[in-house]
């Protein structure tokens, strides 16, 4: 897809500063409070992931539409960060989950 000059940069230079401060925050709060890692560690992976499908959508827009087969290989492309961004999804519910999980108190 065409897009004007320098917007592809500007779309990973903003994205990766805005994902690296997600990801330091996170890892910085990990530190700092030292419990419940399962929770960090589901939404460290659910950052990830997205960054992974993030590539895989940017890679599809990038591609050459003068290409004969321009329109599978897009099709293709954005499929596959589909199917990423939803397993990164599921690794957010799961971390939420455990984050929501971690303060409640068991009375016997």
């Amino acid at each position: 897809m065409p897009l004007e000059e320098g917007v592809f940069e500007l779309l990973i230079g903003g994205f990766s500063v805005v994902m690296g401060i997600a990801i330091l925050t996170l890892l910085l709060l990990w530190l700092q409070k030292k419990n419940n890692s399962s929770a960090y560690v589901w939404t460290l992976l659910h950052l990830i992931l997205f960054s992974v499908a993030v590539y895989f959508f940017l890679k599809a827009i990038s591609f050459d539409y003068e290409h004969v087969m321009a329109s599978e290989e897009n099709s293709f492309q954005i499929g596959v960060a589909g199917i990423i961004w939803t397993f990164s999804m599921v690794c957010l519910i799961i971390g939420i989950f455990k984050f929501s999980n971690s303060g409640k108190v068991i009375s016997s």
